[in-house]
């Protein structure tokens, strides 16, 4: 599995690591037919995300779909991957491929007949250029979150209703096992109609404070990390509740990182970039990452974009501390924390119902030590040190079921494949491959712009509560229709049995021995690779 999908400083746990998964979560397909047409696709934003995508379509999926041009406002970035993509094809050198700026979407879909355009750019610019590629005669993939402001949600939908054309979210989490069994949970009624979910997400001192180094740490970019990040998380409620977000408050703040807090615990003086910085677990350096070297610190000429800023600079304009409220259509409230300086990394969800309650809790990194340089060990269980640091907190994800008046049984996780808890492999699966399932998938897991529309309605009603301190009624923000589509309902029968249960008539038979005015136009064509 290649790990290029994976942000360099986040947690490789063993649900990541596998390369063949369970029946029950990775779809079948049947092979391309001899006439069947390789799809022809573009990226549009070259930064590491891209990289998923990429190195699905030279490799994995290369017999469906074949990458036909690049698309950024950095020309070596756009080098950067198509060497690597000359090199995946065994070409023998760069792939070669046409190279076009940011103001030639619609001149590269029409001169390459792309049918399909990728679009990793930075947040902000993934309404415009959604619009454009859909006007020019192109379907899109899109990375989260699908825009981040109200205006950018409407330029899509308009978009959307204009063209007739599709538009593919990649909501990997939907993917990861451990989420799609508790939607098997929720789903099966085995706690009742859910009456409450409380999530808390947790981003340790290595992979939280990297949003803080790169374009993510001002808002206008990227719409804070309850519009970038947890729109992912938003997703994962809508989706397991089947249920629409009516009215969000919120409360938060940049209470950690930031040049004023580092002044307000004595600090003293940071360095200015992290790449010639030692001894100092905050600071990047771009030169042990090959990747991070070749697409940033040597292509930063061509733009002075620097991915390896100090987290305690001056200029940060995102929040480093959030709690939401929700409350959804069907009467369920949500609950939701999300902290970027933790000492460990995970998640935390309890799923209330009027028969049981679910727990699913999931530790990616039990905790960050520091090697004999002073440097992040990014994969603890790597060294004796690490393992030892965490025997309290070991990595692994459980899911309890508890029904009133029974014992709590836990339920089985199936393997998943890749990145993201196992998700990743499997939504490429679906994102390139899916004329070609043999079934429908009664997870649901597939999303589209609704699906991105309902996540950053969230998000975006946040960050305006956290301006006026009042809560945000979703509809005022006049995005239309959210209601998810009837078809996407998840079967009443859970795919995946409790551990342990036998596969009987019923499955479920436990077994009982185990927006900010200062935004740009999201319409603006800015096409600078996405750091993620």
């Amino acid at each position: 599995m290649n790990e290029s999908d994976q942000n360099p400083t986040a947690p490789r746990p063993a649900s990541s690591r596998a390369t063949e998964g369970d029946p029950a979560v990775v779809p079948a397909f049947a092979p391309p037919h001899a006439g069947r047409r390789r799809l022809r696709y573009a990226v549009v934003g070259t930064g590491h995300r891209a990289g998923m995508y990429v190195a699905a379509l030279t490799g994995d999926h290369a017999d469906v779909g074949e990458i036909v041009a690049w698309c950024d406002t950095n020309p070596g970035r756009m080098d950067w991957y198509d060497a690597q993509a000359g090199e995946a094809l065994g070409l023998g050198g760069p792939a070669g491929l046409p190279q076009y700026g940011a103001q030639d979407v619609e001149r590269m879909v029409d001169e390459q007949r792309v049918d399909v355009v990728v679009v990793t750019t930075p947040d902000v610019a993934h309404a415009g250029v959604v619009a454009r590629a859909l006007d020019a005669g192109a379907d899109v993939v899109v990375e989260k979150p699908l825009t981040t402001t109200v205006e950018g949600c409407r330029t899509v939908v308009r978009a959307v209703a204009r063209t007739g054309r599709d538009v593919v979210m990649t909501f990997n989490y939907r993917y990861a096992p451990r989420n799609s069994s508790l939607r098997d949970v929720i789903a099966s009624g085995r706690i009742g109609r859910v009456t409450s979910v409380h999530f808390e997400w947790a981003l340790d001192t290595v992979h939280g404070a990297d949003y803080f180094r790169r374009w993510h740490r001002d808002k206008a970019s990227s719409g804070g990390l309850l519009v970038h990040k947890s729109s992912h998380h938003f997703d994962l409620v809508n989706w397991w509740l089947h249920d629409v977000p009516s009215r969000v408050y919120a409360s938060g703040g940049l209470r950690f990182y930031g040049d004023a807090n580092a002044a307000a615990r004595g600090m003293g003086p940071r360095p200015e970039r992290g790449t010639g910085t030692t001894g100092d677990p905050w600071s990047l350096d771009l030169t042990h990452d090959p990747r991070l070297q070749g697409l940033y610190l040597d292509t930063e000429h061509h733009d002075g974009y620097r991915r390896d800023q100090d987290v305690f600079a001056p200029g940060i304009t995102i929040e480093d501390n959030m709690s939401v409220v929700v409350d959804y259509r069907g009467g369920a409230t949500l609950t939701y924390s999300l902290n970027a300086h933790a000492p460990w990394e995970g998640y935390r969800v309890t799923v209330n119902g009027t028969e049981g309650r679910a727990e699913l809790e999931v530790v990616e990194r039990g905790a960050v030590i520091l090697d004999a340089d002073g440097r992040a060990v990014l994969d603890p269980s790597a060294t004796p040190e690490g393992v030892a640091a965490q025997a309290a907190r070991p990595e692994g994800e459980r899911l309890l079921v508890q029904r009133h008046w029974e014992a709590a049984r836990e339920w089985r996780i199936p393997r998943g494949v890749g990145g993201h808890g196992g998700g990743d492999a499997i939504l490429l699966m679906d994102v390139f491959r899916r004329d070609l399932r043999l079934a429908a998938d009664p997870l649901g897991r597939a999303a589209g712009y609704r699906d991105g529309l309902r996540a950053v309605a969230v998000g975006i009603a946040a960050n305006r509560s956290m301006v006026t301190g009042q809560p945000v009624l979703v509809d005022d923000l006049g995005l239309g229709d959210l209601a998810p589509a009837v078809d996407t309902e998840p079967a009443a029968v859970p795919a995946t049995p409790p551990a342990g249960t036998a596969t009987t008539a019923d499955p479920t038979t436990p077994d009982p021995t185990t927006p900010d005015p200062t935004t740009p136009d999201p319409t603006t064509p800015v096409t600078t690779g996405a750091a993620r």
